[in-house]
């Protein structure tokens, strides 16, 4: 079995993939009952799927019965420079590494597709292929595929490829010689913990994403909390903070994937401030960014210009005050707000007798109280 792991292994790599391990579809008691803790706490938010995905994602064989062997598979999308830096410039839409270009789903499914035919075709073996959205625990397989760790930020290291890993399976009908556990190597570093602008990180290896930027700007379709808007800064998409500070880092290589490359999503505010929904699903065709919709993408934007100091977007915030959507107004309502001179805020008193709205007349409630 080993010199077929290895077959396997070697045609992974030369498709792409970075890193491959493999290990049991076994979940021990210990991960099941922590992943049971963080859905009755809640700390999932609205994420309701992982809910209904419980007894999948602690037992693959629900999945698919006849799996044996878990394929972990890593791709690296390493940045050149650290997405840290971002942060500084207020005036540009700053959307995680891994959202800068072409949607990886996409991009991965290709590769497990050519090497879900080469085991049929060479080896006669049948698998089943799963990226990201599946009902699989996929850091807690990579660890035990030796891929990485999960750190203190719950998400995975690996000491190759540092915080920047897509992650993908395989899961085969045959045993196969397994890797060993990776080790936890994060030791009594807190550099994720601390840096976390929201306090999402609730303690070590602990997270609610009800705090969560990504989880805010990704997977939450509701008016942005007000305690966190300016928290978050110039984000618009995803929040690699607690990634990016990781010491691991330093051991990473940027990506020569050409997929992944460019930044042709990186844009000032006000590029994306002027665009409809047509236009929204034209430029992000080939973006995952496309899958929070138009309404999530603007609300995102327009928070985000609310923080950016830049008193040329008010132009394009009045505009889009008059939109159908609530969450539309009620976002450009608090980023008036905080870029308008108090002798301009006259705008909120005529709003107010026009809205009939509840959510956006508490937004217009919320304002300096001059009316």
């Amino acid at each position: 079995m080993q010199i077929l792991k290895e077959k396997i292994k070697q045609k992974a790599k030369t498709l792409g993939f970075d890193v491959v391990g493999f290990t049991k579809p076994h979940v021990d008691e210990d991960t099941k009952k922590k992943f049971k803790e963080f859905l009755e706490n809640n700390c999932h938010g609205e994420m309701n799927w992982l809910e209904r995905h419980f007894e999948k994602k602690i037992d693959p064989k629900i999945i698919w019965d006849e799996v044996q062997t878990v394929m972990v598979l890593g791709l690296n999308y390493g940045p050149k420079a650290n997405p840290l830096l971002k942060n500084n410039f207020k005036e540009i839409a700053n959307a995680s590494v891994y959202a800068n270009n072409k949607d990886y789903h996409d991009v991965i499914f290709k590769k497990l597709n050519l090497m879900q035919k080469w085991l049929i075709n060479e080896l006669k073996i049948k698998s089943k292929l799963f990226v990201d959205t599946s009902p699989i625990l996929e850091k807690y397989f990579a660890k035990k595929a030796d891929i990485g760790w999960q750190g203190k930020h719950t998400n995975l290291v690996s000491k190759e490829f540092g915080s920047w890993l897509f992650l993908a399976e395989i899961f085969l009908p045959i045993k196969l010689n397994l890797n060993n556990n990776s080790i936890d190597n994060c030791g009594n570093c807190r550099k994720c913990l601390d840096i976390c602008p929201t306090g999402a990180l609730i303690d070590e290896y602990k997270i609610d994403a009800r705090r969560c930027i990504s989880y805010l700007t990704i997977e939450y379709k509701g008016p942005f909390p007000q305690k966190i808007r300016k928290k978050i800064g110039n984000k618009i998409y995803g929040c690699d903070d607690c990634l990016s500070v990781c010491p691991w880092n330093k051991f990473s290589t940027p990506t020569n994937n050409k997929d992944f490359l460019s930044s042709k999503n990186e844009k000032e505010l006000s590029f994306f401030l002027g665009f409809s929904e047509k236009k929204f699903k034209k430029f992000f065709k080939d973006s995952p960014i496309k899958r929070i919709g138009w309404v999530s993408f603007m609300r995102n934007i327009i928070i985000a210009s609310g923080n950016s100091e830049e008193k040329s977007l008010i132009k394009y915030l009045k505009k889009l005050s008059k939109n159908d959507n609530p969450i539309i107004r009620g976002s450009c309502i608090w980023s008036l707000n905080q870029l308008m001179k108090e002798k301009e805020k006259k705008i909120f008193e005529y709003m107010k007798r026009k809205e009939k709205n509840k959510y956006v007349l508490y937004e217009l409630d919320m304002t300096n109280k001059f009316f």
